[in-house]
């Protein structure tokens, strides 16, 4: 097999453009070059070009130019800018979740959990909008970097909804735990909202996916949402809330719990849990009820291993799994908690499509039905849970 080469660069050196490095370095369809990193914080950009001993690149349309994908890891407040640029130079941005969003208007005194949402709803619908329309322009396509779609679990899936030609009825999904790594998440004007659209994205977009995919295997088309109702609620901002120092405390202006009820073109439903201020680890799950069968997708924890260690500190070295909080005692030790989660393979998809040409299976239309369902549910919460039309953009 005649490898095509691929030049990649990363935008953002924090955590999640670890995980991308790692994934990077699993590649195996093509032969992946990695060009360099340009971060806005010198010393954590510095620490990860000297782990992963590759080159800083100080000016952001340098690295543009010298790459075919840009994998753009800074806080959502800034994808559009960085993914419109990328495509009008013909580069396939991968853009992490959320696609975008709107992050208020510039000012110090701006409050996210008092802010009018219908402005918000259209300014994220416009960010949308210009990014589909520069991906229209461009010869490159926008990578949404979803991993749920791409977990086995969520795969197989896919294969049993095809091959039955099952309809889904009703979906039930949560992704849960004690807070994000992210210490700009708090602040609505860096991440634009909470725990639904920091959280809930992903059994979100792994919903609307499996909708997607339903509708083009019966129909030849995708099923799409229709309209939300949704609640958000900010428990750890209570009065008299306590931090014991297993939850944050230290969100601004975002909720830390959402629920979102999603009705879809047919009728048929998804709802979808997320949260700051669940303890013991990360809880990643789809439920999926249809005619023919019923699933459920666990993404984390998983039962693949157990381990039981009396004393904490002779795991100080070992990974467990994400956020589990102690590491004594009995834990469902993940042993590879990438792949579980679709990460690895996200990767390898993207770069297929982008040496290759394949077909992406989590796209810019995938992203934008998210964020449009996103935005519908701030809306919704604001109204005390009514329902609102999802704006329905692009194909």
């Amino acid at each position: 097999m005649n490898k095509k080469k691929v030049r990649a660069g990363l935008i953002g050196s924090g955590f999640a453009a670890r995980f991308h490095m790692e994934a990077i370095e699993k590649v195996y369809g093509c032969d992946v070059e990695v060009v360099g990193v340009y971060g806005r914080t010198p010393e954590n950009t510095n620490a990860f070009a000297t782990t992963h001993s590759i080159d800083i690149i100080d000016d952001l349309d340098e690295l543009l130019n010298q790459v075919d994908v840009a994998h753009v890891l800074v806080p959502a407040a800034l994808h559009e800018d960085i993914a419109v640029k990328a495509l009008q130079k013909n580069v396939f941005p991968i853009v992490e979740k959320p696609l975008t969003g709107s992050f208020g208007d510039g000012s110090d005194a701006f409050n996210g959990q008092t802010a009018a949402k219908q402005p918000l709803q259209d300014h994220a619908l416009a960010s949308i909008q210009r990014m589909l329309d520069a991906e229209a322009a461009s010869k490159a396509q926008i990578l949404y970097a979803e991993n749920w779609v791409y977990a086995p679990a969520i795969q197989k899936e896919r294969e049993v909804i095809e091959k039955t030609g099952g309809q889904i009825l009703w979906m039930h999904g949560e992704e849960a735990h004690s807070g994000s790594h992210s210490q700009a998440y708090g602040e609505w004007k860096f991440s634009g909202g909470g725990s639904m659209i920091g959280k809930g994205v992903h059994p979100l977009s792994a919903a609307l996916y499996l909708k997607r995919v339903e509708g083009r295997a019966r129909f030849g088309k995708a099923i799409r949402p229709a309209a939300v109702t949704a609640r958000t609620h900010s428990l750890t901002q209570l009065d008299g809330f306590q931090d014991a120092g297993h939850l944050r405390a230290d969100y601004k202006d975002v909720e830390d719990f959402a629920m979102t009820h999603v009705v879809f073109d047919d009728g048929t439903l998804a709802t979808v849990f997320a949260s700051e201020i669940v303890m013991g680890g990360v809880h990643n799950w789809l439920e999926v009820c249809a005619n023919n069968h019923r699933t459920l997708c666990n993404l984390n924890p998983t039962d693949m291993m157990q381990t039981y260690n009396p004393v904490d500190k002779q795991f100080d070295d070992i990974y467990v799994v994400e956020k589990i909080g102690t590491k004594q005692g009995w834990a469902k030790t993940a042993p590879d908690e990438d792949h579980a989660h679709g990460f690895v393979q996200e990767i390898e998809a993207f770069y297929r499509t982008v040496a290759y040409g394949d077909e992406v299976e989590s796209n810019s239309q995938l992203a934008a039905d998210t964020i449009s369902v996103v935005y519908s549910g701030y809306v919704s919460a604001e109204q005390g849970g009514k329902e609102v039309k999802v704006h329905q953009l692009g194909a």
